[in-house]
């Protein structure tokens, strides 16, 4: 057995040995399955046992895949480094493909084999001693591009930048991370995927810019190819008696809180989102449109129906300019909605129910009103067409309802089923 590398056990494991212990052989029975296969997409989709079971791939000593009763299959690799046995998760076969999984377990055994042995790459990285660390290069990168940001986008990346990627990265070198630090990485996040998700991109966008400064090498982005987290969407589409609820809910809060209820009805009306019609400005206001010089896409148009203006010709104190919400506390200031939206969801018995989901639910009328695609996306604002065709499911089901209501006429007409 070497020092350092890979660790494939001759027989057994000890680890195996009770899975493995009672098998029948030399009794008559028939052997179980080895456990030692070419680990491939066919192995990752047999169905799990009632104990944990390990596969060991032929090709790749120490190359392994845990195959837990619950289902959840992870790939990891097996080695001695510096006489100590060592076990390294490399993901999961839902995040990692078995051919990527292979070339990280490849290259990781590459590594533990060459640990100690004097290399030309850490030669050349010891003479390197101008690479900043990556906290200083932080704040050059957040000098230069935070301004192009949106305040939201800016607030957002600061978290992402000097809480989440500093406290993992900070006192490394610009140029010294490599993809297996981001995988790594990665597995922190298992309790937090959405925080992985929304900062991957930033670190990847960090990683591209000091290419472009020369602080790295063209094409080294570590974060490039790095698998996220795969979520539910999260869509919640109101139906009638949920607005019957919603709107008695509104009624009765307005009473307490007009000003809240009004920006809750306009995004009930206008399928805007939430920042849209917080931020809302009476000069923006040119009556049936709302012209917003800005949003998330870029400069925007908002289509008033008659509700809508009637709720906007209702608000007090009309201006030439200014908030048309301004909050009580700092009139200069946009209102915030959240506070007050749990608890009018909380009246109506929706407690599941954000406000974003009003603006599903805006697509998910239309949708049952015959509005096509296209112009939902123009009344959402959307700019790329892709954006409105997470609807489409909502369309297909309508058909399928009018098939099966022509197709019971039909029968009836034929006498089928009577």
């Amino acid at each position: 057995m070497q020092a350092n590398g890979y660790l494939l056990p001759a027989e057994e494991v000890p680890n195996h040995a009770q899975a493995r212990s009672g098998d029948g052989r030399g009794n008559g029975e028939k052997a179980k399955p080895s456990n030692r296969v070419r680990l491939n997409g066919n192995i990752v989709r047999r169905n799990p046992g009632k104990r944990i079971r390990e596969y060991w791939d032929v090709d790749l000593p120490g190359f392994g895949l845990r195959v837990n009763p619950g289902g959840r299959r992870t790939w990891f690799v097996l080695f001695r480094q510096r006489g100590k046995l060592r076990r390294v998760s490399l993901g999961t076969s839902r995040d990692i493909s078995p051919a990527t999984a292979r070339r990280l377990a490849r290259a990781k055994l590459a590594e533990v084999a060459l640990d100690g042995l004097p290399t030309r790459k850490k030669a050349r990285a010891a003479q390197k001693s101008d690479a900043p660390l990556l906290r200083d290069y932080a704040e050059r990168f957040w000098a230069d591009y935070s301004r192009h940001w949106k305040p939201s986008t800016r607030k957002r990346n600061e978290s992402a930048i000097f809480k989440e990627i500093l406290g993992a990265f900070g006192d490394r070198r610009i140029d010294d991370l490599a993809k297996g630090d981001i995988l790594f990485w990665r597995d922190i996040f298992v309790e937090r995927p959405g925080v992985f998700n929304r900062t991957l991109p930033v670190f990847s966008v960090m990683m591209g810019y000091a290419e472009r400064l020369g602080l790295r090498p063209r094409g080294s982005n570590p974060c490039k190819g790095t698998p996220r987290y795969k979520r539910k969407p999260m869509e919640r589409f109101l139906s009638p008696h949920e607005y019957a609820r919603l709107a008695t809910a509104l009624r009765d809060y307005e009473a307490e809180q007009p000003l809240y209820v009004a920006a809750i009805r306009l995004l009930v009306y206008t399928g805007a989102r939430c920042g849209e019609i917080e931020q809302l400005r009476w000069e923006w206001v040119q009556e049936p449109r709302l012209m917003l010089p800005d949003s998330k896409t870029g400069a925007k148009i908002v289509y008033l129906n008659r509700q809508a203006i009637d709720v906007i010709a209702s608000l007090p104190d009309r201006k030439a300019t200014g908030l048309l919400f301004p909050s009580f506390r700092n009139p200069d200031k946009p209102i915030t909605l959240g506070i007050h939206w749990s608890k009018i969801r909380n009246r109506a018995a929706l407690p599941d129910v954000r406000l974003h989901d009003l603006r599903h639910s805006f697509a998910s009328v239309a949708i049952r009103d015959n509005v096509s695609l296209m112009v939902i996306g123009k009344l959402l604002g959307h700019a790329l067409a892709e954006t409105t065709t997470r609807y489409a499911h909502l369309s297909d089901e309508i058909v399928a309802d009018a098939a099966e209501r022509v197709s019971g006429s039909i029968a009836r007409l034929i006498g089928v089923g009577q």
